[in-house]
């Protein structure tokens, strides 16, 4: 049994449950581990839609030194005419924690994050709202790509020396727009990573008309009332440059109100393609010709709609092998009354709406969901639902009860039972999950070290929260794939080869869930055995390898071309 102690975490854990309670499968780390960040979305009642549309976080290793760091995407006031708004804006800023992890001898952990945001020189620019993290040069340091409203976005570089510099203008990566999030996708395997960017709304604060809702009482308006806007695509040179491809990659094609993307090769023909969640319209699955260019193809493949044929607000999205066939099945989060979507990968890119089957669409059909993942969260080798929810139109009862902002919502764990069914096990989840709160951004990843997959949420208009993963994980794998320079090989495929057991199929990847960035780093529970398994590692350039004999209980690094 492994022994993990996240700081002070475990001991308030203890505590609140007492003897005569079901361990929590997740508590709350987030002043134990010393992060200390509340989001402000600049709202001055004027129900602007972009004060409730952010923020994203990320989780990424900045430091190189084995452990997730923190980044935190802030707002800022957006009317200038509000008292203080000027020496306000001035204060805000987005925020770098880097991690401080102590493994001790017996195996126990000690988390701490400190700011360092001053001495990395990050100066992030305008209305932030999501994060994407990766090695865009191949220095073996990864970088940052920062999405706004009414800014240009941001890309920035990582020095390898604790610092980052700004080179957004010189890469070509300038667009001013409403962009939300962001992937770094190597889309021509040419071995560097090119980059996929959303665009929400046609929206300004002077358009901003009054909308109000189903009572009659004014609030935020909703997406049908703005044109959507045309994605963007950036093709790297390889020189530190990025050229703008949206028209000639056939992305321009279309203008819809982008929020969520992930890449991955959903017809398995070596390639990757990229699936855009859209609010109130047809979602978009960007099929990969191989030349440069892309085939709008969601409709044909079943993933433009769900079965009601009615286009949904699509928000937070993610891909993975949720049954465990070796293909990548896909998770959307929508609107309240809507319910999350599954669409479950015949293994050739044609997808079958499971959502209501499965009890997933129902279970989530009260929350208004953002941020979200394909989760192994209780260790059992099966990707379960994490969403992290706060809805869009006034919560009337909150209202009344003068909440400032009352789109506070819980957070909702679904467990896969296997044979496609789902339950909720929220109750479980630990007393976090019934925290209202206003949730948009998630990042996923192994804060820890510990071989489980905790989780970083992002507010809007409140605090950043930690949930650390305290579910007991008998034994485990963690790897890192790595390539040129020795950059995280975003994209690439593992296959878990267990003597016992079924393969289990994982992706390398930092992008999906809502406007934040992922550990790109793949860990498996592998539950009683501390046999090690058979790793296939499929890059993204098409090349297999094979390790045997991986130590088991830690992480390891596997370079392409190491194998032996």
């Amino acid at each position: 049994m492994r022994l993990v102690v996240a700081s002070l975490a475990v001991l308030a854990f203890v505590a609140a449950c007492g003897p005569s309670r079901t361990p929590e499968w997740f508590v709350d780390g987030t002043a134990h581990a010393g992060l200390d960040f509340v989001h402000v979305n600049g709202m001055s009642g004027k129900y602007y839609m972009a004060e409730i549309m952010a923020p994203g976080v990320a989780l990424f290793d900045y430091d190189n030194d084995g452990d997730l760091d923190v980044y935190l995407v802030q707002g800022q006031t957006l009317d200038p005419a509000a008292d203080g708004a000027r020496s306000r804006e001035a204060r805000l800023s987005d925020r770098l924690f880097r991690n401080d992890l102590e493994i001790r001898p017996d195996g126990t952990r000690k988390l701490h994050f400190t700011d360092v945001t001053r001495e990395s020189r990050i100066e992030a620019h305008g209305y932030g709202m999501g994060v994407a993290a990766g090695d865009f040069d191949n220095d073996g340091w990864t970088d940052l790509y920062l999405t706004k409203f009414d800014a240009p976005n941001q890309l920035l570089h990582n020095n390898g020396d604790g610092t980052f510099t700004d080179v957004t203008k010189a890469s070509g990566t300038d667009e001013r727009s409403w962009s939300v999030s962001a992937s770094f996708v190597d889309i021509d395997r040419d071995g560097w990573l090119d980059l996929y960017v959303t665009d929400y709304l046609r929206y300004s604060l002077a358009s901003n008309p009054p909308c109000y809702n189903a009572s009659g009482v004014v609030g935020y308006c909703t997406p049908h009332s703005f044109d959507g806007l045309t994605d963007h695509l950036y093709r790297n040179k390889g020189d530190g440059t990025f050229v703008d491809v949206t028209l000639s990659s056939g992305v321009a094609h279309e203008q819809r109100p982008g929020l969520g993307v992930v890449a991955a090769d959903f017809n398995r023909d070596g390639w990757p393609d990229i699936y855009v969640a859209n609010d109130g319209r047809e979602n978009l699955l960007w099929l990969n010709r191989h030349d440069g260019t892309f085939e709008e193809g969601a409709l044909l493949a079943g993933v433009a709609l769900p079965l009601t044929a009615k286009a949904e607000a699509s928000m937070g999205v993610d891909a993975g092998d949720a049954d465990g066939d070796g293909d990548d099945d896909l998770l959307v989060t929508e609107l309240a009354g809507e319910g999350s979507n599954l669409f479950v990968n015949d293994g050739s890119g044609v997808f079958v709406d499971r959502s209501a089957p499965s009890g997933l669409g129902p279970a989530s059909l009260p929350l208004t969901g953002f941020g979200t993942a394909w989760v192994d969260a209780d260790g059992d080798g099966l990707l379960d639902v994490l969403s992290v929810n706060g809805t869009v139109q006034v919560i009337e009862s909150l209202r009344q009860a003068g909440d400032p902002l009352p789109l506070r919502q819980r957070k909702q764990l679904l467990r896969n039972l296997g044979g496609g069914r789902f339950e909720d096990v929220t109750a479980r989840a630990g007393s976090i999950f019934g925290t209202s709160d206003v949730g948009r951004g998630a990042a996923f990843g192994d804060i820890d070290n510990d071989g489980d997959v905790d989780v970083l949420v992002g507010n809007n208009n409140g605090p950043a929260r930690l949930l650390l993963n305290q579910t007991p994980v008998r034994h485990w794998i963690g790897l890192r794939l790595s390539g040129p320079g020795g950059r995280d090989m975003l994209g690439a495929r593992v296959e878990i080869v267990r003597s016992s057991s079924r393969s289990l199929w994982r992706r390398a990847h930092a992008d999906g869930s809502y406007a934040s960035a992922n550990d790109p780093r793949v860990v498996v529970a592998l539950g009683d055995s501390a046999e090690p398994p058979v790793v296939r590692v499929t890059w993204p350039d098409g090349a297999t390898e094979t390790w045997n004999g991986l130590p088991v209980d830690k992480y390891s690094t596997l370079r392409e071309g190491s194998a032996r």
